[in-house]
């Protein structure tokens, strides 16, 4: 039997290499931070990212080869990098995760993956001592922790009464590739979000689709603009400064009107419905009694935070949610959340990486 390999020290080390992670990362690497295993800067500070994906590019590798360039909600550049031209009918999955790559080998990052990270923990009692965190490869010591890990591992089904006897397809955003794989189908969309009007207008397209929300779509009369991203930042931010579930921007702004939304409405598509009462055999029953053959139902109805190797630090309060402010955590100074919350859209991620290394380095004087 071999004896466990000794745990790994690093002074920080960051979990997972989307945007706020990518972000994080170049910023350590400005302030001096070298790669835990780069030997050539004798006691320079050192950082680790570790990603559990088997290649860069984040969640944006798992998107639907329908979202275009021109499409995609909320891109911004990685800093120092600005992303490279392209053409605006150019899939996403094409262009993002190589761009990614590029970003990841101009700044050296040497990102290691597939890594997954089980748990973090306390290594002992010590407030100022290090945080142990096991991986399935491996153990680190690091200073502080920077959670970039983001929701796209952890897709939000909501159950509803029948669900199980439907016998026809049940699928989530998540998975979703292309609407010509439900052609002739009938479509039950569900989800109130950028992605529930985005998939309908393209649904819509090819087949039937029947739209229902929860609440009524409250539509932003203007576009997205300044005020209204700023109102609805502070808004999450003083629910995860209180602990509370995160919920996303959509809830606290209502829907605003994208070049997919105003094309659904122009072709009449755009009928919201209330939320089906329960599921049956081969179809939905509506609040009225009314009934609505499905063939399939595509839940658009979000993520959740993707956090479950966080919860031996037992920062988990009974509102839901982790007490974060700017960033950091409340109960666990060491601990940093980024792309949560309020830092969920990517340049709010971007933002978040870099003021967590300001952070950082402050403290370490």
């Amino acid at each position: 039997m071999h004896a466990a390999t000794p745990p790994r020290t690093v002074d920080v080390l960051v979990i997972g290499a989307g945007q706020a992670g990518l972000s994080a990362a170049y910023h350590l690497r400005r302030r001096g931070f070298v790669p835990a295993d780069d030997p050539s800067v004798a006691g320079a500070p050192t950082f680790v990212v570790l990603d559990a994906e088997t290649a860069p590019g984040g969640a944006w590798q798992h998107r639907w080869r329908s979202l275009r360039m021109a499409t995609v909600n909320g891109i911004h550049e990685l800093p120092g990098f600005p992303v490279p031209p392209a053409d605006p009918a150019s899939a996403s999955v094409d262009v993002l995760p190589a761009y990614f790559a590029d970003f990841e080998s101009r700044f050296d990052l040497r990102v290691r993956r597939p890594v997954v990270v089980v748990a973090v923990r306390r290594a002992d009692d010590d407030p100022h001592g290090a945080l142990r965190v096991e991986t399935d490869h491996g153990v680190w010591l690091a200073g502080h922790v920077i959670n970039a890990t983001g929701t796209w591992r952890r897709p939000f089904w909501p159950h509803y009464p029948g669900q199980e006897t439907f016998t026809g397809r049940q699928l989530h955003v998540h998975d979703y590739v292309s609407a010509a794989e439900f052609a002739g189908r009938r479509v039950v969309i569900v989800g109130a979000g950028i992605s529930a009007v985005q998939l309908l207008e393209e649904i819509s397209r090819v087949t039937d689709t029947f739209w229902v929300t929860r609440t009524e779509v409250r539509w932003d009369a203007a576009e997205f603009d300044t005020a209204a991203r700023v109102a609805a930042i502070a808004g999450v931010e003083e629910r995860v400064r209180r602990g509370e579930a995160p919920g996303s921007v959509i809830s606290v702004t209502g829907q605003h009107w994208t070049p997919w939304a105003r094309t659904a409405q122009e072709r009449g598509v755009l009928v919201r419905h209330p939320m089906f009462e329960r599921i049956e055999e081969h179809g939905v029953r509506m609040p009225d009694g009314s009934f609505e053959p499905a063939d399939v139902i595509l839940w658009a109805t979000g993520f959740r935070a993707d956090i479950a190797h966080l919860a031996p630090l037992g920062l988990r309060t009974p509102a839901g949610g982790i007490r974060v402010a700017n960033g950091r955590s409340l109960d666990e100074p060491r601990l940093f959340l980024i792309g949560y919350g309020p830092s969920q859209s990517t340049v709010g991620a971007i933002r978040a990486g870099r003021d967590a290394v300001r952070a950082i380095v402050a403290e370490r004087g």
